[in-house]
């Protein structure tokens, strides 16, 4: 049994597309765990050993059959070379085709949506130009899992009509993978590893107080140089280094060509902690106090054993800059935070213990330290799991929250909960049957019975719910902001 008499299913259904490729860095022979030097020097020597004539030949063959299958291959062929240069004698000096042939081999397709599409997150986009009367653009974040079930984040773009009328826009020819660098760092972010790690706080403020309030990641690898160096006098000198030295390696800035479209750029895992997936990026569209903003998203890093918590954070969709999320409100999957400051402070709901729903209030976005449970009772639909599906909905009567629950046969299903206005970490309401359940049509897929979201969009009355099927597919839902309120029942 569902509300979802509330919701009216859209016809659009988005279907994985294995034609959409990528095209990172690939070195043969790479270990899984890290051990071992793989094939790359004996590649790199036989490719050294062709003739001019075979290398030109080999790249007119890679053009033909690679080149309208990407925006810009040679830049990534050029990329991947320079990532490989340090297994070159110095005295080499290579052709352009030589180099191009040498950054063609340590590359390779990946197929971002090769195996599902699925939990997508929808935010009003930044550019609302050239729309008909009353209409809203968003932009949509999908989850895209392709081979070895590793995850990236894409993006689509939409309509909402004033009357409700949902269309999808084409997208992009080209799937392209944002260009990686390193971030100035921000000492708040360290600040965290403080309270975290009380028996190596000596260490690690030793080497922040020395830092500017912003520094580069040269300038912290000479501090902890230093640090090391005092191995005599500090037996934790080794192990504060290493952690300082994870949680730098936890920030990086992605960068677009500003000439590509929002429907090609792909969030694709860049780090060591997110090297098996970027999951479930829950979107915002927070506004500041001084009225600026900023898009805002959580999302999963998966190492393939460890589940973190990061941060996106862009203006435009063409920078991201990423950062780690810290404490107890951060230590499971599926934060999401609210869309403005809630008494001064930020908010967000965290299903901090991996099965009910909390609340987190910070002064810093980045550090979670506690976290509150929210009561509410509970039915049959959600005994094994509750969780949030994406940033709470500002309404007139409380703060719409979309929520997931998990029961019987592992159904997935979507609620909603309606929270106080003024005091957030109170539950006024709520849908006593899902919102939406799996339909006898949503039933299958990679994962069956799953009705999954990451946000939902607000436009007047409407609220546009796209949502993932079955880890397969996206389907889209509206209904009337003010008629699910309507029909909860109180709570408290």
């Amino acid at each position: 049994m569902s509300d979802d008499v509330l919701v009216t299913r859209l016809a659009q259904r988005l279907l994985p597309d294995a034609s959409r490729v990528v095209a990172p860095l690939f070195v043969p022979g790479h270990y899984v765990d890290d051990v071992g030097e793989g094939r790359a020097s004996g590649v790199v020597e036989r490719i050294l050993a062709l003739t001019e004539e075979q290398v030109v030949d080999a790249m007119a063959d890679v053009s033909e059959r690679f080149g309208c299958r990407h925006r810009d291959l040679s830049a990534a062929f050029l990329r991947h070379a320079d990532r490989i240069a340090n297994r070159l004698d110095s005295s080499v000096t290579l052709s352009a085709a030589r180099r191009l042939l040498l950054g063609a081999t340590f590359t390779h397709e990946y197929a971002v949506e090769a195996a599902a599409l699925c939990n997508p997150s929808a935010v009003a986009h930044p550019d609302q130009s050239g729309l008909t009367t009353g209409s809203l653009r968003f932009v949509m974040s999908v989850r895209q899992i392709g081979e070895g079930h590793r995850s990236s984040v894409g993006f689509r773009t939409g309509v909402i009509s004033a009357h409700g009328d949902v269309s999808i826009e084409d997208t992009a020819p080209f799937a392209t993978s944002g260009v990686v660098d390193a971030t100035r760092f921000d000492v708040d972010v360290f600040c965290g590893l403080v309270e975290r790690y009380h028996e190596d706080t000596e260490a690690i403020r030793w080497v922040l107080d020395r830092l500017a309030d912003d520094f580069t990641a040269d300038e912290l690898e000479v501090r902890l140089r230093q640090l090391e160096a005092q191995r005599d006098t500090r037996r934790n000198a080794s192990r504060a280094a290493r952690r300082l030295r994870e949680q730098a390696a936890r920030m990086y800035t992605a960068t677009f060509d500003p000439t590509s479209q929002i429907s090609e750029r792909v969030l694709y895992p860049a780090i060591g902690v997110e090297s098996n997936g970027i999951e479930d990026a829950r979107f915002v569209r927070f506004v500041e106090t001084d009225g600026s903003v900023l898009y805002h998203a959580t999302y999963t890093a998966y190492d393939g054993g460890t589940i973190r918590q990061q941060l996106l954070i862009t203006e435009d969709f063409l920078t991201f800059v990423v950062s780690p999320l810290v404490g107890a409100g951060a230590a499971n999957k599926g934060l999401a935070l609210f869309p403005r400051r809630v008494g001064g402070r930020f908010a967000a709901l965290s299903r901090h213990d991996g099965s009910s729903n909390g609340i987190a209030f910070s002064d810093d976005i980045r550090q979670w330290p506690t976290v509150a449970p929210l009561e509410c009772p509970s039915s049959a639909w959600e005994a094994i799991q509750r969780g949030n599906c994406g940033p709470p909905i500002e309404t007139e009567r409380g703060w719409l929250v979309l929520t997931h629950g998990v029961g019987p046969m592992r159904t997935y299903s979507i609620g909603a909960w309606l929270l106080d206005l003024q005091n957030p970490s109170r539950v006024i309401g709520r849908l006593r049957e899902p919102l939406l359940s799996p339909a006898p049509d949503e039933q299958d897929g990679y994962v069956p019975n799953v009705l999954y979201s990451c946000g939902a969009v607000q436009h007047g009355d409407i609220l546009m719910l796209p949502y993932g099927i079955g880890d397969s597919a996206i389907g889209f839902a509206t209904a009337s902001v003010s008629e699910v309120v309507g029909a909860m029942e109180p709570v408290g």
